[in-house]
């Protein structure tokens, strides 16, 4: 069954013809009139807002909801305070990675499940079966993701509460515009963000009131064509794009920070995933290719004649100036500084191993005091 955005008029009026690729069911608006490297530069530099509502959203509450959660996916959630969010690796029988997660607690037994196109549905069915639980999928909240240095200044002053008091990753109920909403400080750009969870009958006057408050700091509209490119630049992961092999582990994608080592009780894949720990055939890094263009998501790298890697996904970073590309490399090729030819339909081009993110490698933008 098709979604739809009940913003799809807002994006109409901005220039998309919402007739590309969808995502979970979901028409995007990719591409507005505007230019999506100048939608970067605004994020970067002052606000984007986007439309995000494509994220499936599940609510999950219940005496065992808990323990339900706790088989699904590889972190501990008795560790996760009601308020708090964290991605998690959610993982097959044999260890691999079947899709995007976060999980947010909203209280000891209510939680919402943020994912990407893959098998958390499936899997939570799997681990609810007899358990008093109820999951509901959320079809009607809309997610308004407010990204960039000035987005707090904008929000601040029409929100009930003190948004610069609000850490990485927490979230609150408050009222924003005199709406209730839930806002959580995170977002996929790799900058300063929040994201507003609204009920659809609210989302197109707070988008609207949201662009009209950040009018004198220079916010505007941006595409999910400059989501791509700000999520790139950021070295940020996407399921199952950056899992090419169909079998990728956490360890290969450098997740280990999504895996509980100590976690005591059992999950779907634990065993698995915990025998695969340093057996990894391929590690993510990132390049800088020596091109005026972005190379193919696909193209194959090699060290002299050795085949040594495939590029995941890519981008010409206008703000960066940089041809960047997010990588699968054997092992042994990831030192930092390591030179490589990149291969693909555009030619060939010669790249260096560098350090992620490309953009603010010390993710000071997202994590640190705003």
């Amino acid at each position: 069954m098709q979604r739809n955005s009940i913003l799809n008029e807002r994006h109409r009026q901005l220039g998309s013809l919402l007739d590309g690729e969808t995502w979970n069911n979901m028409p995007l608006p990719w591409r507005y009139s505007t230019d999506a490297h100048e939608e970067v530069i605004a994020t970067r530099t002052r606000a984007g807002l986007y439309d995000v509502t494509a994220l499936n959203l599940i609510n999950v509450s219940g005496k065992d909801a808990a323990s339900v959660l706790d088989q699904l996916v590889s972190i501990d959630i008795a560790r996760l305070k009601p308020g708090c969010s964290r991605l998690a690796a959610e993982v097959n029988d044999d260890g691999a990675l079947v899709d995007d997660i976060m999980v947010i607690r909203d209280g000891p037994d209510a939680f919402r499940l943020s994912h990407g196109s893959g098998k958390t549905k499936e899997h939570l069915d799997r681990v609810a079966q007899g358990r008093e639980i109820t999951i509901q999928a959320d079809l009607d909240t809309h997610i308004l993701s407010l990204q960039g240095p000035k987005s707090l200044q904008i929000l601040a002053p029409h929100a009930a509460l003190g948004l610069e008091t609000l850490p990485y990753f927490q979230h609150t109920t408050t009222t924003l515009f005199g709406v209730s909403v839930i806002i959580a400080r995170g977002g996929y750009s790799g900058e300063l963000g929040y994201e507003v969870y609204c009920a659809s009958k609210n989302a197109v006057s707070l988008w609207d009131q949201i662009l009209e408050a950040g009018k004198p700091y220079g916010a505007i509209a941006a595409s999910w064509n400059a989501l791509e490119l700000t999520r790139i630049e950021g070295a940020l992961l996407f399921f199952p794009f950056e899992m090419p092999e169909g079998d990728t582990t956490p360890w290969e994608v450098n997740m280990s920070w999504a895996v509980d080592l100590d976690k005591k009780g059992p999950y779907i894949g634990k065993d698995a995933l915990l025998k695969l720990r340093g057996r990894e055939r391929v590690k993510q890094a990132g390049l800088i290719c020596d091109a005026s263009y972005a190379v193919e998501a696909g193209s194959k790298i090699f060290k002299d004649s050795l085949e040594v890697g495939v590029v995941t996904s890519s981008s010409y970073s206008h703000y960066l100036m940089q041809s960047l590309a997010l990588v699968h490399l054997l092992p042994t090729h990831t030192a930092l500084g390591t030179r490589v030819v990149v291969k693909g339909l555009k030619g060939e081009c010669t790249a260096c191993v560098v350090k992620t993110p490309f953009y603010d490698p010390l993710r000071q933008r997202t994590h640190g005091t705003p």
